[in-house]
């Protein structure tokens, strides 16, 4: 009986002193939500989502720095991205080429071939060193993503080594 009287003491206390500060709207009965008035979903973010990668292979030879390709859920393709080359790199060019991208367990899928687009990079003859471009690319869905894509340029010996690129 004692510690139910402290309790029930304690909780007028306490109301005693948020009444006594002038806070009677924390008491006040507060609306029921208004469950017919639709709320509209969040906002898409208006800035898209940036990716780095790195790319390495010799000087004045073309080489893959990128693949770009659209699965579909029942592993057929489907259409394209949209690609454009927001920064081109300083010491090389790129090229972008149109090819047929074969995948084997990719997701849900266990073998696939769809068409894809391949980006490549040659750099100047007489280049060692670092360069970088960066990629927007623009799903049909909506998504786009910006690639910024550093690319390491050695000398001519040597079999390049494969870019970590886009995961198929």
């Amino acid at each position: 009986m004692f510690r139910r009287h402290a309790i029930a003491t304690g909780l007028a206390a306490s109301l005693a002193i948020a009444s006594s500060s002038h806070a009677t709207s924390a008491f006040a009965q507060t609306p029921p939500p208004a469950a017919a008035t639709p709320q509209a979903p969040p906002p898409k973010p208006d800035t898209p989502k940036v990716v780095e990668r790195n790319a390495r292979g010799p000087s004045a030879r073309n080489f893959q720095v990128g693949v770009y390709l659209n699965v579909q859920p029942d592993c057929t393709s489907g259409t394209l991205p949209a690609l454009r080359m927001v920064t081109p790199p300083i010491n090389g060019t790129v090229s972008i080429k149109r090819g047929k991208v074969s995948a084997t367990n990719y997701k849900q899928c266990l073998a696939l071939e769809v068409p894809g687009f391949i980006a490549f990079y040659q750099s100047k003859a007489d280049f060692v060193g670092s360069d970088e471009v960066t990629i927007e690319v623009k799903y049909p869905a909506g998504r786009t993503e910006v690639q910024r894509i550093r690319i390491d340029v050695g000398g001519s010996g040597g079999a390049p080594k494969m870019p970590q690129g886009q995961k198929i």
